[in-house]
């Protein structure tokens, strides 16, 4: 089966209205840029997206919210997007806040095609309403379901033809686990080569999880909050 693909436009265009989309990355470190950007060309509409975060005003899952083309948010973190914080409070946007680690576990659980987890993070909060808890071992436990998407879209350092990947430090993140969840894994990569060109003992993610590839472009890597030291006065 072919997996490589021109470019964003490309492996995206069967990606339609109401589709349930997860997104690798950690704020805007490891995210599969030219795939959003592709996305927001389109227009397409009404979807749900899962992911860490929802990126920044201008960037990011933050490009999607700005043209009103999400219908729901799956995340851990909403802070940084002032638009993201606007749609809630006004009611445009559901929202479903999801524990970091839950996050992270339901998208391993719904690789591993396993239908559920129990965690006890959230016992006793917002998190819990409506949701069955089970006793084990003296201590309470929320049944969390995997997730049921679509497509995962992610982002690695290197790739091969054959969809195997590689990620740079700390831009593995939630790719890994998205890669792995998605019924059609779309992977962008800053440099695509030939099978056999990576070592078999580095790989992050093989590639019986992705089912489309093609080098990315015009990578801008944002950092979400630079910091720098001050120089001390002599």
């Amino acid at each position: 089966m072919k997996k490589t693909f021109n470019n964003a436009e490309e492996a995206t265009q069967d990606i339609k209205d109401g589709a349930v989309i997860m997104l690798g990355g950690f704020g805007l470190c490891g995210i599969p840029e030219n795939c959003i950007a592709a996305l927001v060309k389109t227009g397409v509409k009404e979807l749900t997206c899962i992911s860490n975060n929802a990126g920044v005003d201008d960037f990011g899952i933050g490009l999607l919210l700005k043209k009103h083309q999400l219908k729901k948010m799956i995340a851990s973190y909403v802070g940084e997007n002032s638009e993201f914080e606007r749609q809630l409070l006004s009611g445009e946007l559901e929202v479903e806040l999801v524990p970091q680690g839950t996050l992270a576990t339901r998208c391993m659980a719904t690789g591993y095609g396993m239908p559920a987890i129990y965690t006890p993070a959230g016992v006793g909060t917002e998190v819990a309403e409506g949701k069955e808890i089970r006793n084990f071992n003296g201590k309470d436990y929320l049944l969390e379901y995997a997730f049921n998407s679509d497509f995962a879209l992610v982002k690695a350092w290197k790739g091969d033809t054959d969809g195997n990947l590689l990620y740079r430090d700390t831009a593995r993140n939630f790719n890994p686990l998205m890669a792995m969840a998605g019924k059609i894994t779309i992977a962008e990569v800053e440099e695509l080569v030939a099978p056999g060109e990576l070592d078999p003992n580095n790989i992050h993610t093989p590639g019986i999880y992705v089912h489309r590839i093609f080098q990315g472009a015009n990578y801008e890597k944002r950092i979400e909050q630079r910091t720098v030291n001050k120089k001390k006065e002599a």
